[in-house]
């Protein structure tokens, strides 16, 4: 078993697609109608792994409510300097046991977690 999907509720399907594949390079994999005014916007990050749908109907999960989901990165700081150059705003990177991290809001203020693990 895996985790293929995890939603990530948005207010604007098409602003939030924008942020995930223009600024952090996420593949579109699904943009189709998924019943009546609804959307299945699936994507997934560059390399693979598990897709995220931008979702704006459950009335249990609002905009913005969704925090940590963590991006595994190789280098956190080349992709700090990258994503600050595509005028995000970034928190400084810090050091903990587990590796360096950095955090971002997407356009809804979903909470996004850069992670570089340590190397073995």
């Amino acid at each position: 078993m895996k985790i293929k999907v995890v939603s990530v509720p948005v207010s604007d399907q098409d602003r939030a697609k924008e942020f995930y594949v223009e600024k952090l390079g996420f593949g579109v994999v699904f943009d189709n109608p998924h019943g009546p005014d609804k959307r299945w916007v699936m994507l997934t990050p560059p390399g693979g792994g598990t897709a995220i749908t931008l979702v704006t109907w459950f009335p249990t999960m609002p905009p913005g409510s969704m925090k940590g989901l963590v991006y595994e990165v190789d280098d956190v700081d080349a992709v700090h300097a990258e994503l600050s150059g595509k005028g995000l705003a970034v928190s400084a990177v810090e050091t903990a046991p587990w590796g360096r991290h950095a955090t971002l809001d997407d356009p809804d203020g979903n909470g996004i977690v850069l992670q570089e693990y340590p190397k073995s």
